[in-house]
């Protein structure tokens, strides 16, 4: 949240290159045909889809890349490989997207490289976003810290619920800082924003502050999007597609 803010008030400047990374390991082997019934079904495609690690953790960069920066998919190229031998799906991908949006700078591009064979990792998520002023650091293993480098060579290190944070951010934190707080504490945001948001409605008056900042519709049916255009440019041998 205080990155998304920070986004759209413009403190990096126009945004130049965003890298989105979601890397696992758990699936460096065939552990789908002994019996494990979380790989089993995610490397089936009559239960997952045309989509293995693309659907599985891929939609969560898409949806990390939208919600954080505010920009659009103008286009994108897609490349997907099965790297364990046997394996139905997709288990590594890497996605090159061309971005545009009031705050984007020219040609400005994302990476999205996810995998879920690279041994030792566990759910490594992470952002890197590069403005012409600064850039952001994020890390979903190590979530209750943000990294600011600015452009006179400083870098600062926000903390939730520290000094210095945006309302948006600030609203979120439920503990002193220095407790650590992140992965559950992120779903109850999301159902405390909708609560929010029904009360708003049930009363009459226009949601406003975190009745506003909740995945909708849109949301779900762009990261369906997003699935079917990288499968479409991988089998295109990774033509570049319109979104």
């Amino acid at each position: 949240k205080q990155a998304a803010t920070m986004v759209r008030a413009t403190e990096l400047g126009p945004i130049r290159k965003v890298f989105i990374e979601y890397h696992q390991g758990w699936l460096a082997t065939n552990l789908e045909s002994t019996g494990h019934k979380q790989a089993a079904w995610r490397q089936d495609p009559a239960l997952a889809g045309g989509a293995g690690a693309i659907g599985d953790i891929g939609t969560h960069c898409e949806n990390l890349l939208s919600t954080v920066t505010g920009l659009e998919i103008d286009s994108l190229a897609a490349d997907l490989a099965s790297l364990v031998p046997g394996r139905a799906l997709d288990d590594d991908a890497t996605v090159l997207i061309k971005l545009s949006g009031a705050h984007a700078a020219p040609h400005a591009r994302a990476v999205i490289t996810i995998t879920q064979i690279a041994v030792g990792e566990q759910n490594n998520l992470s952002f890197r976003i590069h403005g012409q002023r600064g850039s952001l650091l994020w890390q979903q293993e190590h979530p209750n810290s943000l990294t600011w480098h600015k452009d006179d060579g400083s870098t600062h290190i926000l903390s939730r619920a520290g000094t210095g944070l945006h309302d948006s951010a600030a609203r979120a934190a439920r503990i002193p800082t220095g407790h650590p707080e992140g992965f559950l504490e992120a779903f109850a945001n999301v159902y405390a924003a909708i609560a929010a948001a029904i009360r708003a409605k049930n009363a009459g008056h226009p949601p406003t502050g975190i009745a506003t900042e909740y995945p909708t519709l849109a949301d779900g049916a762009r990261g369906t999007r997003f699935i079917e255009r990288t499968l479409e440019s991988a089998r295109q041998n990774s033509r570049w597609l319109k979104f």
